[in-house]
């Protein structure tokens, strides 16, 4: 062993519920890093053992049981290494979000969350009590306090970590991405350390969980607040840093991060890839339209999955383009996907005739749209349950956000890749996967976005501009800006209005969307959790 204390952060996939699981994989990492580095200590994420977040798990005594067997196995494996890892705590007084310490194959101590979010997509307060103490550990002559998350993000716990003779802090985390998570951890950090002058060791989690991906992109910091290590975004990684007497981190070479479309994409494909394989499906099927969001969808699960995992269905009607077609043909071809062309006109006709005794004195509206893309949510679904595979969804934020969706049609799937994707974003992402390789054919880019239900249809037929639409949904969805505030940014009165009452008239179409991957900190979901049935009209400040 060198003098120097190594620590090795081990950014990890675990999966929720899957203690035993997770406890192999766990004790897996002791065991490579125990043959293949001089470690003194392996620090495990936020919860580690549980899966983050287990959510209503935690009520349940039992899970409690399997926790604490995975310890105490774990302590088996680890009599000549020291581990640090996240688990939930079950106690006379309540739940706690716990970090054990395990030295010479014992728990030697444990630390137990003081900050609790309850926020956003968090609802920690729901199942977990707050911590009183700080945890200081002494390891080959250093002092390390122990902080899980949320604790980092407040100077007081910092500050008492080192009144406690704390000299080093190691924060395990649970920490989802978002578009600017990464710089935001960053900047806190640093903010942390200008007040205490300690390195920081920044470990998180990676992997999907349901809407929730989580990037890793873990970090270590010095007392300057400089970036000394830090692992790959997206995937796992087990890194080693030393840190000497004098408290300085050994530095490593630091690569670049992705860019903000980069992580995106990448945030996309790990969260379809962990929703797809630790739910067991076989792999995935898309209705291919030769639009840009089917387009961009099938990108995501190729890339997440492999190609042999995909199947696409192009499935055109009367009012669908020959260019539709050929070009979604161009693209699965492009991209290795298996695909079959399924004519709806025939069965159009006869939804149509048959119900003709009920429609004949109405004139035709969107009834009329509505029917074609559920005939194609119909097919889509029984080849699902036929074969297995999940139903990937292909609307985006934009859509979901004004209703221009139908219920039982384009929204039918299990999991929704672009749920928190603006149809702006989407062409960039779309953009971004063509430098890779040209596999989206450009003019499924160029052209006009369309339903393609109706003669000569287009989306801006019925919705603003994109470019106008999500400026405005940005404000009024994500920044919860009042409609005065976004006409006074120079946008049009009427417009916003427009699309202020189609929000808030399409919860009920919300609700009952399937889950998507979440990259926003007010994605449709957890984070924004508004009622179905009110009254509340945005912008109406008094009472005539």
């Amino acid at each position: 062993m060198t003098k120097n204390l190594r620590v090795t952060l081990a950014q990890l996939n675990f999966i929720v519920g899957d203690i035993f699981g997770n406890c192999e994989k766990i004790i897996t990492a002791i065991n490579q890093v125990r043959n293949e580095r001089q470690t003194d200590l392996i620090v495990f994420p936020e919860l580690a053992i549980s899966g983050y977040p287990p959510e209503d798990l935690l009520y349940r005594k039992d899970f409690y049981v399997q926790v604490n067997l995975a310890i105490d196995k774990i302590c088996e494996y680890a009599k000549d290494i020291e581990v640090l890892i996240g688990y939930p705590e079950c106690t006379n007084e309540g739940y706690f979000n716990s970090a054990v310490w395990i030295r010479n194959g014992k728990r030697l101590a444990n630390y137990q969350k003081q900050k609790l979010p309850n926020y956003g997509v968090f609802d920690e307060l729901r199942y977990f009590k707050s911590g009183k103490k700080s945890c200081v550990v002494k390891i080959k002559g250093i002092k390390c306090a122990v902080l899980i998350c949320e604790d980092i993000w407040y100077e007081d716990t910092v500050l008492k970590a080192k009144s406690d003779g704390a000299q080093c802090i190691i924060c395990i985390n649970g920490s989802p991405y978002s578009i600017y998570k990464d710089e935001l951890r960053k900047n806190i950090l640093k903010d942390r350390i200008n007040a205490v002058e300690l390195p920081i060791f920044y470990l998180n989690l990676i992997g999907g969980q349901d809407e929730l991906v989580f990037d890793g992109c873990s970090f270590v910091m010095n007392q300057e607040g400089e970036v000394c290590a830090q692992a790959a975004c997206f995937q796992e990684d087990l890194f080693t840093v030393e840190i000497n007497a004098a408290l300085q981190v050994i530095k490593q070479s630091v690569s670049p991060r992705p860019k903000k479309i980069e992580s995106i994409y990448q945030a996309l494909c790990l969260g379809v890839r962990d929703y797809v394989t630790k739910n067991g499906f076989p792999g995935v099927i898309i209705g291919l339209s030769g639009g840009i969001d089917s387009a961009l969808t099938l990108c995501v699960a190729a890339d997440a999955l492999g190609a042999d995992k995909v199947t696409a269905l192009l499935m055109p009607s009367q009012y669908t383009a020959d260019m539709s077609v050929e070009d979604a043909k161009k693209q699965a071809e492009a991209l290795g996907v298996n695909y079959h062309v399924i004519p709806i006109d025939k069965l159009f006709d006869e939804f149509i005739n048959t119900l003709h005794p009920l429609f004949a004195d109405l004139p035709k509206d969107t009834t009329e749209e509505n029917i074609q893309a559920r005939i194609r949510g119909i097919l889509l679904m029984a080849v699902s349950n036929k074969s297995g595979k999940i139903v990937l969804s292909t609307g985006n934020k934009s859509e979901m956000a004004v209703g221009y969706s139908t219920l039982y049609g384009d929204m039918v799937g299990g999991f929704c890749v672009l749920k928190d994707i603006f149809k702006t974003i989407a062409y960039k992402l779309a953009d971004y996967r063509n430098s890779l390789s040209s596999v989206i054919p450009h003019r499924v880019i160029d052209r006009p976005p369309s339903a393609e239900l109706a003669p000569d249809q287009l989306d801006q037929d019925s919705l603003p501009q994109y470019e106008i639409l999500d400026a405005i949904l940005i404000r009024f969805v994500e920044e919860d800006h009042s409609i005065e505030e976004i006409i006074k940014e120079g946008f049009d009165r009427e417009i916003v209005n427009q699309v202020v009452c189609m929000v808030q008239r399409n919860e009920y179409k919300r609700r009952q969307a399937p889950p998507g991957v979440r990259i926003s900190e007010k994605s449709f979901g957890k984070d924004r959790r508004y009622p179905i049935t009110s009254r509340y009209k945005c912008g109406l400040y008094g009472i005539d």
